[in-house]
Parts: C-alpha cells; sequence; structure tokens
C-alpha cells in the first residue's frame, strides 16, 4: 500500500484497497464504488424516465436482464482482446481463468454494448420505444462512468503517461516514483460535464427520441479518444499498435454525429411526435373513456 501524491496540489492520500472482510473475505473499495455508482446511476434514470415516456417499473425489469448481461459483454470484451493472459504455457486457452472476472479485468465498453443489445430486446418484447429507453439510459451510463472511475483511483490503475502539470499524479510502481497523467479525473470530470449537457442543453430541447442516447455516444466517444491516447494500460487489437477503445471511441463519435444530423434534417422534414408525449396522449384518452364509463 503506497501513498497517492499530487505533488503540484499538495495532497497525499494513503488508501487501503480492501474495505474491510467479511469471514476471512476481503471486500474491495473498487467494488464498493461500482455499487454506489450503479444505485445512483438507477435512481436518476428512474426519476427522469417518466419525463421521457418510461414507467419506472420497466426501468427496474430491465435491470434484471441488462445488469448480468453487461457483466458478461464487459468480461468477453476484455477477454477477447487480452487472450494471451488467459493461455497456458503450451498456449491453451484456460477457461477457467477467462470466467474469473472476481480476479480483475472488465472494459466498459463491452458491458455498453451488452446493455444496448438487451435493452433492444426487451423493448420489443415489451413493446417500449428503443430510444426512449435509450435516452434514459444514457443518463445512467455517465452517471456510473464518473463515479466508477474513482474505483481505478483506489486501486492506482487507468493512468497516464509521465505528465509535469500542476495536478500530476505521483505513483510508486515497481518500487520506481512516477507522475502521470490522471486519467481517471479527466474521464470522471468529462462524463460528469456531459451529463450536464445532456440534462441543461440537449434534454430541454430535444426534437426526436434516441438523440440523448446518441448525444451521449458522441460526447463519451470524443472524450475517450484523447484520453485513451494518453493511458499506458490500454487494450490493443491483438498485436497491433491499435488501441480498441480509442478506436471505436472514434468511430461511435462519428457514427452518432451523422445519425443526429440525419434524424434533425428528417425531423425537419416529417415532424413525428416524442414518445413521451404519445404515451401522455394515449394516458388522457383512457382517462377519459373510463370518466364517461362511470
Amino acid at each position: 500500500m503506497t501513498p497517492i501524491q499530487f505533488p503540484g496540489l499538495g495532497i497525499e492520500v494513503t488508501i487501503n484497497p480492501v474495505a474491510f472482510s467479511i469471514f476471512g473475505k476481503d471486500v474491495y473499495w473498487y467494488g464498493i464504488i461500482i455499487a454506489c455508482g450503479f444505485l445512483m446511476a438507477v435512481a436518476f434514470c428512474s426519476r427522469q424516465s417518466p419525463k421521457l415516456g418510461i414507467k419506472q417499473d420497466d426501468i427496474l425489469d430491465m435491470l434484471f436482464f441488462a445488469v448480468p448481461m453487461a457483466l458478461v459483454g464487459a468480461r468477453l470484451y476484455y477477454v477477447i482482446f487480452y487472450q494471451d493472459l488467459y493461455r497456458d504455457a503450451n498456449g491453451a486457452f484456460q477457461w477457467s481463468k477467462a470466467i474469473a472476472i472476481w480476479d480483475g479485468g472488465i472494459a466498459i465498453y463491452g458491458g455498453i454494448i451488452a446493455s444496448v443489445l438487451t435493452g433492444a430486446v426487451f423493448c420489443k418484447v415489451k413493446k417500449i420505444s428503443f430510444w426512449a429507453m435509450a435516452d434514459t439510459a444514457s443518463y445512467g451510463f455517465l452517471i456510473g462512468q464518473l463515479v466508477g472511475r474513482w474505483g481505478n483511483f483506489v486501486n492506482q490503475e487507468a493512468y497516464g503517461g509521465p505528465c509535469t502539470a500542476l495536478w500530476r499524479m505521483g505513483l510508486t510502481k515497481g518500487g520506481s516514483y512516477i507522475e502521470v497523467h490522471p486519467t481517471f479525473l479527466y474521464e470522471s470530470l468529462w462524463n460528469l460535464a456531459g451529463l450536464a449537457v445532456l440534462y441543461f442543453i440537449v434534454r430541454p430541447r430535444r426534437k426526436f427520441d434516441g438523440e440523448l442516447f446518441l448525444s451521449y455516444v458522441l460526447w463519451y466517444g470524443l472524450g475517450r479518444v484523447w484520453i485513451e491516447g494518453m493511458r499506458t494500460d490500454s487494450l490493443y487489437l491483438f498485436h497491433t499498435g491499435i488501441r480498441v477503445s480509442q478506436g471505436l471511441a472514434g468511430i461511435s463519435a462519428i457514427a452518432a454525429l451523422t445519425a443526429i444530423l440525419f434524424r434533425l434534417r428528417r425531423q425537419k422534414h416529417t415532424p413525428r411526435p416524442l414518445y413521451v408525449e404519445t404515451v401522455n396522449t394515449d394516458q388522457a384518452e383512457q382517462q377519459e373513456q373510463t370518466q364517461e364509463k362511470e
């Protein structure tokens, strides 16, 4: 357990990655922080969902499927691009290590992809607007990521290359002291700013269902492109020098921007009501019919 320093700011903290133990089993701060981020995301999304035409019960029902699938997706994404970590000396793939998620090794992009696919199936079955649900979930993605990155801080991971700026972070790795970019902090602050942009700017001016989600993909992609370029622990495309998350972030940001411009243009020529407006209209008609019967 070594201290984490911000020498330019005069800050030094020492944090034990283990928060406490139960019956001899260690409980790590990383897991606690991730759980807190998840609960905060669920609470915020549940409060905002009626504004987008989504019932709170539908949010909770979807989580029963989306959460386990997100864990599977996050682990699968990591294992695919770090296959060598799960092979023995003879090159044989060790499935027991691959499924041992409790030993660490997940990738947020895999979790997001799995969550979106699960949400699409759920909405199809429940006859709910997928894009309205995706708009609601976009808040949760940002909150979960901005909080979850502090788990990386406790674990002294997800940092960048050498840095001499005022806010540089000092760590002791391999017996050597290094001063690096606190990329965990950059991404946390970027996601916080993204949450503010979505809530205060995009949502009040929303023209079509899915605009919040596409804006989230655009914002997160832009941030991940430059932040990932600073990190020293990136996943690479097999044995190439291409950073997987950086490439995926750039492609997803371009795709999201293209989709936003296309949808705005189509909405201008063939306006369609938002899902929440349709839901409110249906509810008003049902109330009128009920009152007439009475």
